[in-house]
């Protein structure tokens, strides 16, 4: 499974809020069935390689279908190969380690 992370931002929309736009975005990807997770600043979306490319192509549009002129689009891809990854993993990892590293301090202090 890979991880991808997208970022739209619609410009020329008339308005500094942008929330309309993201969240019929958020409704195809709910739609899908694809694991993903709306943060302040994106979209993560879990899934294979061939699903994440399929899904950015089905809402790129959105924006544009809406209204706007413009729209700048990050996306990220982590395809990793070597174990399985999942949604939530990663801040897992740091959290735990953060802990420790808090465990630590309390020791010594």
């Amino acid at each position: 499974m890979a991880l991808l992370q997208l970022t739209s931002i619609p410009l020329g929309t008339r308005s500094t809020s942008v929330a309309d736009y993201i969240a019929e975005i958020h409704q195809v990807l709910q739609e899908s069935d694809l694991p993903c997770q709306l943060h302040d600043m994106g979209t993560i979306i879990e899934g294979n390689i061939s699903e994440l490319l399929a899904i950015i192509e089905k809402i790129y549009e959105i924006p544009f279908e809406k209204g706007a002129m413009r729209v700048i689009t990050q996306i990220t891809i982590d395809d990793r190969r070597d174990k399985k990854v999942a949604l939530g993993d990663k801040r897992n990892a740091v959290e735990h380690i953060s802990k420790g590293h808090e465990a630590r301090r309390t020791d010594a202090g």
